[in-house]
């Protein structure tokens, strides 16, 4: 069945319940599960939750709200989304703009989702990663080093390519549904886990007792404003181009607001579950990006059941890197599959190779290009400050200024809520004002911190 014109119908989610779970999945990933945990650790714990929710309801929200109606009103890819209705087709460049961010993303969050499915592997045959300090990082190191990194990613690029050729909803929903209860049951048995042990009480002391001194720092505040970014998924296209799949009575803003609070919860119930383990054996909770890696192999050594906590753990975070790699690719296909008339299948294996041969260089950051280091970082780390610290902001930015300024008021507030008032007027207000000014700031302040 085809559509006037020969273009095939736009595909649609089952219903409401699809659509927010699909996009939950889509936002819980590495973002939540492992980027989350160290970035609060490094910037204070309760602090930063404080700065965080700040920034999700000051920035994430709006954008969020803003990108579903974007994708909703074209009913088409981010590309065609940005030019529906415009005077001006120049704005198809933000469209392909936020295609290079999400493949420029998933070229090294495949990189980062395969050290989860190896170390979820590793668990699962039952071999040993545990030892003291040295032996558990210098297990690590020796796999960073390794060209199996590539195997790896190879590997979590297929299974979501897999996905995007089944469909939205023979692939996409399929595995949302699949996989979203194992994750909310998997964090939830481990959060309970954590709250058994000796220093439950200090770990979640950490995390939410805040010391409001550290907000005075304006690192904390920008990590915060990145995290909320990186976590919500918003900026990359996908957000819109899930929204394009929106069914037409779904009420976009209400939508948001449940995907936002599940985010949200699925990164405070990951707290719980790592900070007590991290203070009941005595490491350091601001390890940075080694902390599932490194610090918490050393707490499943020599925890009770400490293998199938840490198996339970990286079957949490290999399948939670999942979706939102599924994600960041449908963003590309939906896009190409309009611009070029190719199948779903043909644009699928295309996205996912051209991302796996773009992902190489991080997947050897640290071995065969260990000495290749961008802005004296490895290319890895170098192409994820430059996604999170400028293409995220600038695509961010060309949604608000869309949805915020091209668009006119009435058109705008009845693609988002369907139902004017105080809310909507502040939605519009956050977005056309205040969005674009603190996305400046963070991009600013990124390169003054940097």
């Amino acid at each position: 069945m085809v559509a006037q014109g020969g273009v095939p119908p736009r595909e649609q989610w089952s219903g409401r319940a699809a659509f927010v779970l699909a996009t939950v999945a889509s936002a819980v990933g590495l973002g939540n599960l492992w980027r989350f945990a160290y970035v609060a650790g490094e910037n204070g714990g309760g602090a930063f939750l404080i700065a965080y929710i700040a920034a999700v309801a000051i920035l994430g929200l709006p954008l969020m709200v803003a990108e579903f109606a974007l994708g909703r009103r074209a009913r088409a890819d981010i590309v065609s989304a940005f030019t529906f209705g415009m005077r001006s087709p120049r704005w198809a460049w933000a469209g392909w703009l936020t295609v290079f961010a999400a493949l420029a993303i998933v070229s090294y969050y495949a990189v980062i989702a395969g050290w989860a499915w190896r170390y979820f592997g590793t668990y699962l045959i039952r071999t040993e990663v545990g030892g003291g300090s040295e032996a558990v990082t210098a297990h690590f190191s020796q796999f960073l080093a390794s060209p199996q990194t590539l195997a790896w990613q190879a590997l979590v690029l297929a299974l979501a390519s897999a996905a995007v050729i089944g469909g939205v909803r023979g692939g996409i929903e399929r595995v949302a549904r699949a996989v979203m209860p194992l994750l909310a049951l998997i964090v939830v048995g481990l959060a309970a886990y954590g709250l058994t042990l000796g220093a439950a009480r200090e770990g979640l002391a950490f995390l939410f007792a805040p010391e409001f001194a550290a907000l005075a720092r304006p690192q904390v505040w920008l990590a915060a404003f990145g995290q909320a970014f990186f976590s919500l998924g918003v900026g990359v296209g996908t957000l819109a181009t899930y929204g394009s799949y929106a069914p037409g009575e779904a009420p976009l803003a209400r939508s948001a607001v449940l995907v936002v609070v599940i985010d949200t919860c699925f990164a405070l119930v990951a707290g719980i579950a790592t900070f007590p383990a991290v203070f009941a054996f005595g490491l350091d909770p601001a390890h940075g990006p080694a902390l599932a890696f490194v610090t918490l192999p050393q707490v499943f050594a020599v925890m009770p059941g400490g293998a199938w906590v840490g198996l339970a753990f990286f079957a949490l975070l290999a399948f939670a890197a999942l979706s939102p790699t599924i994600a960041l690719i449908e963003v590309a296909v939906a896009a190409l599959m309009q611009a070029r008339g190719w199948t779903r299948r043909r644009t699928a294996l295309t996205v996912g190779g051209v991302a796996f041969i773009a992902g190489v260089p991080s997947a050897l950051s640290e071995g065969a290009l260990a000495t290749l280091r961008p802005f004296g970082v490895g290319v890895l780390e170098a192409i994820d400050r430059s996604a999170s610290s400028l293409l995220l902001p600038v695509c961010g930015l060309c949604v608000a200024l869309a949805v915020g300024w091209a668009w006119p008021r009435a058109e705008a507030i009845s693609a988002a809520t369907r139902s004017p008032g105080w809310q909507a007027s502040a939605w519009r207000g956050l977005l056309r004002f205040v969005v674009p000014l603190v996305l400046a700031v963070v991009v600013v302040g990124s390169f003054v911190m940097a």
